[in-house]
């Protein structure tokens, strides 16, 4: 790759000759103690994507007077920085949302560009073109870090300036669409609760964040839970809203419909094994995680089961078991009784991960450090289950959904890959980069 650079571009030149680079603040300096809600922006790897963007919606700040003592490692906008750990070498461009930022311990500031559009900096080192010079130069036992020299010797060809402007317009428009595609994708998903709802016959009333509220003392007696927030409004609304369901023939308790599986394995190939993390919230669809599988027992599915998440962070993670295998003990394995001849595996999948049964599990929680859904709570939740012709019309709209989701994705990330091989192309002279 850098014969063909260097052959391609003779002038070529280090980066740091284009621009100051400088590494954050050792880690000590900035403490989780010197956050704060306002101030001076304070740019971290979290809030670097993986597509090379800031996302400033958990930003931390910092007095002003302890950002001033860091001026050293400030960046500006149209700086740019680099992750020195977790997504190795991802630029960003620093966006004009705050005049200063200060960066933390773990990113790698580059400043004061000159004669390189920063855009085209930023493309130029996330394609193959500029990361493979990077991923050559990883240090680190434990973990994989680069450093301030690796970043500042990358080596990178003055193009003419109208050059720079094609080719970052070309990604600009390229992103652009890729953005649009993934926002179809993801609203196609997002609106299946809705949808499921309205099937249902089923409208939730706005419970708000109370914080006091009455029940009748008949409403109580015979209840396995005394905690206040087990009768907090939204669940008991949801309740309600199921027991009036318009297009629900029948309400059951999870326990009446199905079995609970309890069969372990100690032994499984990393391949089988399904964690919290690779199931999505909302959606039910895979994600692909960097997470190590877990270790010790597991519990084992079956084709047709559905997997239901414990813990609060992840209750709308259900996944319908699309093949055997094995998953995390932090998943209710769940089969269909076989003489409960009337609901779909797909359709409980479905109404599982919905806001009325969200709305009743986040209030039967257990434990304070890691609440969960125990398993005498989550038997006595109330499942809404319609005729089979309703339940088999939202089945085929999800399936509908998730199919044309999954195209525009697909279609989005192989639009993005051509995008940057036309983008090394014209670094390498026509010859996209191998």
């Amino acid at each position: 790759m850098e014969v063909k650079l260097r052959k391609k571009h003779p002038e070529i030149k280090r980066l740091d000759n284009y621009a100051e680079v400088v590494c954050g603040p050792f880690g000590t300096e900035i403490t989780l103690e010197d956050y704060q809600e306002a101030g001076v922006p304070l740019l971290r790897i979290s809030n670097i994507t993986a597509e090379g963007t800031v996302d400033e919606t958990d930003l931390a700040f910092l007095n002003p007077a302890k950002a001033m003592r860091l001026a050293s490692t400030q960046v500006r906008p149209n700086d740019l920085v680099v992750s020195q750990r977790g997504t190795l070498g991802m630029p960003a461009v620093v966006p004009a949302s705050y005049p200063v930022w200060n960066i933390s311990a773990n990113l790698i500031a580059i400043s004061n560009v000159k004669e390189l559009l920063p855009d085209f900096v930023q493309l130029y080192i996330s394609t193959r073109a500029g990361s493979f010079q990077l991923e050559r130069t990883q240090s680190g036992q434990v973990q994989a870090k680069i450093t301030t020299e690796d970043v500042a010797s990358i080596l990178i060809p003055l193009l003419l300036p109208p050059v720079q402007r094609e080719m970052v317009g070309d990604m600009e428009a390229a992103r652009e669409s890729r953005r649009r595609k993934l926002v179809e994708a993801d609203a196609l998903l997002s609106g299946l609760d809705a949808f499921i709802l309205d099937q249902l016959g089923i409208t939730l009333p706005d419970s708000g964040n109370r914080l006091a509220y009455a029940m009748p003392l008949s409403g109580i007696q015979n209840s396995k839970q005394i905690g206040a927030d087990y009768f907090h409004p939204e669940r008991i609304n949801a309740l309600r809203s199921i027991q009036k369901a318009r297009n629900a023939k029948r309400a059951a308790r999870l326990e009446d419909i199905v079995d609970f599986l309890r069969e372990f394995s100690k032994e499984y190939e990393p391949a089988q094994y399904l964690g919290l993390a690779n199931v999505q919230s909302n959606t039910g669809e895979l994600a692909e995680t960097t997470e190590e599988p877990g270790k010790g027992q597991a519990s084992i599915f079956k084709k047709g089961d559905v997997l239901f998440a414990r813990l609060r962070p992840y209750l709308n993670k259900v996944w319908l078991a699309e093949r055997d295998g094995i998953c995390s003990t932090e998943f209710h394995v769940i089969r269909i009784k076989e003489e409960v001849d009337d609901l779909l595996p797909d359709y409980l999948a479905a109404v599982l991960r919905s806001s009325v049964i969200v709305a009743q599990t986040k209030h039967m929680m257990t434990g304070n450090t890691h609440p969960r859904l125990a398993h005498e709570d989550v038997v006595d939740l109330l499942i809404p289950i319609p005729d089979s012709k309703t339940q088999r019309e939202i089945v085929d709209e999800l399936r509908k959904r998730r199919l044309e989701s999954r195209r525009l994705r697909e279609e989005a990330a192989q639009e993005w890959e051509a995008a940057k091989a036309c983008f090394e192309a014209k670094l390498l002279g026509g010859e996209v980069a191998q």
